[in-house]
């Protein structure tokens, strides 16, 4: 078996909270196997994923960011949008996209939530390493069968 390499992307909203999935992220999946890409927002990682889909450099894509209600557009909209584009990512390509966006109802910009949250995404970001690691894993046993 060879040494995985995923790409992590990462919407810049709320970069202090969304980071953190790559810190647990990289508590699993060794740092120099791991290419970050970064992005304004949630709405830019399917094109970003599709892109280093076609690239052909990667075993697996993660997509992780927070999408809020900001008051001006529905989040449920966006959110839905962004988690619909990274699985046609994946099907059409092949290749497990993985998503770590999440849409909370109620995240209020305080200390507590922020703190809440960035612990949430750093188990988020274990879970989406194993979640790979496992996929992976299954397409090489049906690619050697």
């Amino acid at each position: 078996m060879t040494i995985p390499k995923f790409a992590f992307i990462m919407a810049q909203w709320h970069e202090e909270i969304v980071s953190q999935a790559l810190v647990g992220f990289q508590q699993i999946i060794d740092k120099k196997d791991i290419d970050i890409f970064k992005v304004p927002g949630a709405f830019e990682m399917p094109l970003m994923a599709k892109k280093l889909a076609k690239s052909g450099q990667y075993d697996a894509i993660i997509a992780a960011a927070l999408v809020v209600d900001g008051g001006i557009y529905r989040h449920e909209f966006v959110a839905q949008s962004v988690v619909d584009g990274l699985m046609q990512v994946g099907l059409e390509c092949d290749l497990p996209v993985l998503s770590v966006s999440l849409t909370p109802h109620h995240f209020q910009e305080t200390k507590h939530h922020t703190q809440i949250f960035k612990n949430h995404f750093i188990i988020k970001g274990n879970e989406a390493a194993h979640s790979a690691l496992a996929i992976i894993k299954e397409y090489e046993r049906i690619s050697t069968a």
